[in-house]
């Protein structure tokens, strides 16, 4: 069984799995906080590791995602060795699309820190255009998901 850096949760529903990293010193700023660029690898890490337990993270086939838009709010500042849990959901799967949910709060207090909405586009490798997203890929997400997925 591959090593998991996430685990499944019923802490903040809708959210089923979350994902913990520690605030190194290199992510903050002048000011002390986290640079607000530094939570996208934090989103990565959480998507990645869910998609790991779900067993989507090494797909065989024509296809692959990539990153269509990524929408972040900032709440409270994170500061350097803050652990930070960051809550990710599939959202929402469209014919091409998918939809990420992220809430990244402060371990220590449970401050809500970040949320994010990122949107990735199912491509063809060879020809790089949008292509309807695998059954297989809905199926084990609607399975873990269930009621709480948009389609």
């Amino acid at each position: 069984m591959p090593l998991e850096l996430g685990r499944v949760t019923d802490r903040k529903p809708p959210y089923k799995y979350s994902a913990l990293t520690r605030v190194g010193f290199s992510d903050t700023d002048a000011q002390g906080v986290v640079y607000y660029g530094r939570y996208l690898p934090y989103f990565d890490l959480a998507r990645t590791e869910y998609l790991r337990h779900l067993g989507l993270l090494r797909r065989e086939g024509v296809g692959e995602f990539v990153m269509r838009a990524s929408s972040v709010e900032y709440v409270a500042p994170a500061v350097f060795d803050d652990t930070i849990e960051v809550f990710v959901r599939q959202q929402r799967i469209g014919r091409t699309s998918a939809t990420f949910d992220h809430a990244a709060y402060r371990l220590e207090d449970d401050v809500l820190m970040v949320t994010a909405q990122q949107t990735m586009v199912y491509v063809d490798r060879a020809a790089r255009r949008a292509t309807p997203i695998p059954d297989a890929y809905r199926d084990a997400i609607a399975a873990f998901e269930g009621d709480d997925l948009e389609s």
